[in-house]
């Protein structure tokens, strides 16, 4: 029964959306606060579902949305988009810029969690593309595709080190393993994919996709400076994902790298940062600057309810006990270890809409079945994280994120980004078990 709920909540939503025409945020709410009842919660118990799906889920992400909404709107007008733009166009040429992305989300995507390397690197994706008149998701699949594994196969990224240690994997062969995995995954659905979706039209808000300034190119800032302004957030977030390495623990070298690096300080450093590289260096004065920083932060505003109200789906699907349903249910199978990890992980997934949730609980539920068999506890690691990429669609924030920045219709969405995370997730199964067929 939840499951059916679960399905006709998804089909109440997409009627509002496409056939109604509701605005999504009260889509998503009532949707949410219908699925609630349906799955014998009380009033009272849906009204902290719901304030802790939009507290939870913006947490940190207003301050990242809008920070980060600022550092690509400076970097714009400052004429970094144009400097960075052309340098890559110049080293890897017009038809190699999606590889471009993959080896950039690739490379960043380790020490970030994934709605940071989004916010961060979407910019570039839009600064890359107009400058280069090049379809927006024939670029931007590719890097996201990259950002995605990243987030569900690798340490040390969050996510996947908590299902390593769940499983108590080797941290070191669980990456060795992962980028294994992860080189098919990403190049089948990342550049290969996205040549495919060359014709879908995309609609971005014009405040995160501003015109490109045609000036004198003598003007410009310096390819250096415009390259460090924009990595800055992303060095300052690695010195503090990483100092425990060289640093002790207890540390005030430590500590104050790890102020440093959270990724709200990281991205508020930048954007005052880039206020003087893109703005004071190019003689133009703060005051002069305030119309840009508040342009762009009025062009996040509906993106930032529709996440929240997004979240609350989300939570409303976790409080009503669906993972536990699913993991009763899934309790029975027969079949091998890693594909039931990768099942169970897929079926939450799809059900709940949450990656972290997801794998986190098929970990749970499968590490009784992994210490009484010798299957390796790295591939159990890889497996598990790709099912929690699985099938990504309307229960999850990444999912509206990735459609209001890029302004696609639901149908667009489904055809690209659902797409692109089912692929990332399949592909990553099939090297998994090449690799346990072959003896890792």
């Amino acid at each position: 029964m939840p499951l059916i709920i679960v399905v006709l909540g998804v089909a109440l939503l997409l009627l509002l959306v496409t056939v109604v025409r509701l605005n999504t945020v009260f889509s998503l709410l009532i949707t949410s606060i219908a699925v609630g009842f349906a799955m014998d919660m009380n009033a009272i118990d849906i009204l902290k579902s719901v304030e802790t799906g939009a507290s939870t889920t913006m947490g940190q992400l207003a301050l990242l949305l809008a920070f980060g909404a600022v550092l690509g709107k400076l970097m714009a007008e400052g004429g970094a988009a144009e400097q960075i733009t052309a340098v890559l166009t110049s080293v890897f040429g017009k038809k190699n810029l999606p590889w471009a992305m993959v080896l950039t989300g690739f490379l960043v995507g380790i020490p970030l969690f994934y709605n940071v390397g989004f916010i961060v690197l979407v910019p570039f994706v839009f600064m890359v593309c107009a400058a280069n008149k090049l379809p927006l998701l024939y670029v931007g699949i590719p890097l996201l595709a990259a950002l995605s594994v990243t987030h569900g196969y690798l340490p040390p990224h969050p996510g996947a080190t908590a299902i390593a240690l769940t499983f108590k994997a080797d941290i070191g062969l669980t990456m060795a393993y992962g980028v294994i995995v992860a080189i098919p995954a990403i190049i089948i659905s990342g550049p290969l994919f996205g040549r495919t979706l060359k014709g879908i039209p995309t609609n971005p808000p014009p405040e995160l996709f501003p015109e490109q300034q045609e000036g004198d190119k003598r003007k410009l800032p310096g390819f250096g400076i415009s390259l460090f302004t924009g990595l800055f957030p992303i060095i300052l977030i690695a010195l503090g994902s990483f100092s425990y390495l060289i640093l002790p623990e207890g540390s005030i070298w430590l500590a104050t790298l790890r102020f440093l690096g959270d990724p709200v300080v990281a991205l508020m450093l930048a954007s005052i940062f880039a206020m003087y590289t893109m703005g004071i260096r190019q003689g133009k004065s703060l005051k002069q600057q305030s119309e840009s920083i508040e342009e762009a932060m009025r062009g996040i505003t509906m993106i930032l309810f529709i996440i929240a109200a997004s979240g609350v789906f989300k939570q409303i699907l976790v409080d009503s006990g669906v993972a536990m349903y699913i993991a009763e249910l899934t309790n029975g199978l027969a079949l091998s270890p890693l594909v039931l990890a990768w099942a169970i992980a897929g079926i939450i997934r799809l059900v709940i809409g949450s990656a972290s949730v997801a794998g986190l609980t098929a970990a749970g539920i499968m590490l009784p079945i992994v210490q009484a068999t010798d299957i390796t506890p790295e591939l159990m690691v890889l497996a598990t994280g790709a099912g929690s990429l699985m099938f990504s669609h309307v229960n999850d924030p990444g999912f509206w994120m990735f459609k209001t920045y890029f302004g696609l219709s639901m149908k667009d969405t489904f055809r690209s980004w659902t797409v692109m995370e089912t692929l990332v997730s399949v592909t990553g199964l099939i090297g998994i078990l090449t690799l346990h067929w072959l003896g890792f």
